[in-house]
């Protein structure tokens, strides 16, 4: 997953494919637990008895909904403050995003 914005697009490039945009990619959240968000610029799909919280303070210990459960939205996260949170007690939860695509590895600069 990326941060970058800027990209090389192909125009008509679907997501998953050389050149696109996005990305689909999923995570799984634990039972009754939370999973923080690697830094990146993320669509999440709404998902039953998941919340998209954020942390305001500057302890870690104050995460608030900024997104109800089953709503999805667009989020960015910094790798340690925005979080998704299952309160379901229905088991591990698969919670469906979108990135942006990281694109394909540099090898070096001006190999030939």
């Amino acid at each position: 997953m990326s941060l970058a914005i800027n990209k090389i697009l192909v125009a008509g490039a679907n997501a998953n494919t050389d050149g696109a945009y996005f990305q689909a990619d999923s995570v799984t959240v634990p039972n009754t637990s939370a999973y923080v968000l690697t830094a990146g610029t993320y669509y999440v799909y709404p998902t039953a008895n998941v919340v998209i919280q954020v942390n305001n303070n500057t302890n870690g210990a104050a995460f608030a909904n900024v997104y109800a459960a089953n709503a999805g939205g667009l989020v960015i996260a910094d790798g340690v403050n925005v979080r998704l949170k299952d309160f379901g007690n229905a088991g591990d939860v698969t919670v469906n995003v979108v990135t942006i695509n990281g694109g394909e590895a540099a090898s070096g600069t001006y190999n030939t």
